[in-house]
């Protein structure tokens, strides 16, 4: 390990690394709660950023627990996330000695035992293997089964190995948590899996979309980007699945004076898009910001007349929720679960339809009452996603099983 890492983690006797400045026997815990926390430690944005919040909202909520995130490694900086300072959290090592390329998947059950956790969240689709001969309850978070339902958009090998990890872990594990209801009914489907194995729990977002900046600091990261003063926002990884193509062939008939900003990681798909772009003759109309800090999305969200997200397939949709946080209108597309997070108040249309859409978002750009019934009501519905709400749903699901 690095040397500013040494700071922050020591060694114990049951567990290599263990955060200094406090002794386990010392306090008086109730549950010894286990991660899989391979995302958590080292992806900053994704499920890295749904494993990190998860674990420290229910740490900072109930702090009576200890709670244990495991990992093969951890990337450089993450100790700048304030979840690996709290006292109850212990990030985990493997063992001098051990093999990291399957400890995930076998090794790290000798560890879990040693630590005496009594539950293990499985954060993202998959468990350790015969992890319910160590008598350790478990829980697997199921985000989506896209790969199954639009495997198209997938690699064969990527299909089998995702199918292989997600079917072991909701059929061998104690509790399946879905983030959505479409997601639960993909697993049953897919899965033939009992409908009470499974409880729907959603996701939250970052709190930094939950507070409205100042004018000033949004104003500053306009004149960074050179944003206009009105603008469409779009914001996904620029792939088939998630139908830029669709808000494209929109746009030539949306009012003139709202250009469209895109931010996500490209692939392929996004030369598809650009040589569409240049067919209509929108290049002026088109803005594509790239390497955009997290930091600044909140008042990117802020800033704009309204956001667009035409995905075709979604596990739940996490930015539609930064929007409605962000106090922007929404328009989605029907066909998943987007409805599930944007709510009655906002607008889905077809993703094969781009006259549907073209009308949608006139009538919204038109319609200051409507925008604002939009902002009020999609604001109100969002608060089912706090962070407390969705904590103390997962410490109940917990419970259940710990008490069973």
């Amino acid at each position: 390990m690095k040397k500013e890492s040494k700071k922050l983690i020591l060694k114990n006797e049951s567990s290599e690394p263990v955060k200094a400045g406090f002794e386990l026997s010392a306090l008086n815990f109730r549950f010894r709660i286990g991660y899989d926390g391979k995302r958590a430690a080292n992806n900053l944005t994704g499920l890295g950023n749904y494993s990190r919040s998860l674990v420290e909202h229910l740490a900072t909520q109930f702090p009576q627990n200890q709670y244990f995130i495991y990992t093969p490694k951890i990337k450089e900086n993450i100790h700048n996330f304030s979840l690996f300072t709290k006292k109850n959290i212990n990030l985990i090592l493997p063992r001098k000695g051990s093999s990291r390329l399957f400890w995930r998947s076998l090794g790290i059950k000798k560890q879990l035992l040693s630590d005496k956790i009594d539950l293990f969240h499985g954060l993202s689709h998959e468990i350790p293997i015969g992890l319910q001969k160590t008598k350790i309850k478990s829980i697997v978070t199921i985000h989506d089964l896209i790969f199954l339902i639009k495997p198209e958009y997938y690699k064969s090998v990527d299909r089998y190995i995702y199918k292989l990890k997600s079917e072991y872990a909701c059929k061998n594990a104690d509790q399946i948590i879905a983030i959505s209801e479409q997601t639960k009914r993909d697993i049953i489907s897919q899965y033939k899996i009992d409908p009470s194995k499974i409880e729907v729990i959603y996701q939250s977002c970052d709190d930094s979309f939950k507070t409205l900046l100042s004018p000033v600091d949004q104003e500053k990261v306009r004149s960074k980007y050179q944003l206009p003063a009105k603008y469409i926002l779009n914001l996904g990884t620029i792939e088939h699945r998630k139908n830029l193509l669709l808000l494209i062939r929109a746009l030539p008939n949306v009012d003139l004076t709202y250009p469209l900003v895109v931010i996500g990681k490209e692939t392929a798909y996004a030369d598809l898009v650009k040589k569409e772009i240049e067919t209509l003759g929108l290049q002026n109309r088109v803005h594509f910001l790239k390497n955009v800090p997290f930091t600044d999305l909140p008042a990117i969200y802020q800033m704009a007349s309204i956001f667009i997200y035409p995905s075709r397939y979604e596990g739940f949709g996490i930015p539609i929720i930064e929007a409605l946080y962000s106090y922007t209108p929404v328009i989605a597309a029907t066909g998943s679960c987007l409805e599930e997070a944007g709510g009655p108040n906002s607008i889905y249309v077809s993703p094969n339809d781009e006259k549907e859409l073209t009308n949608a978002i006139n009538r919204v750009l038109s319609d200051e009452e409507l925008q604002q019934t939009m902002k009020q009501k999609g604001l109100q519905y969002v608060q089912r996603f706090n962070d407390d709400v969705v904590s103390q749903q997962l410490m109940n699901c917990y419970k259940k099983i710990l008490c069973v």
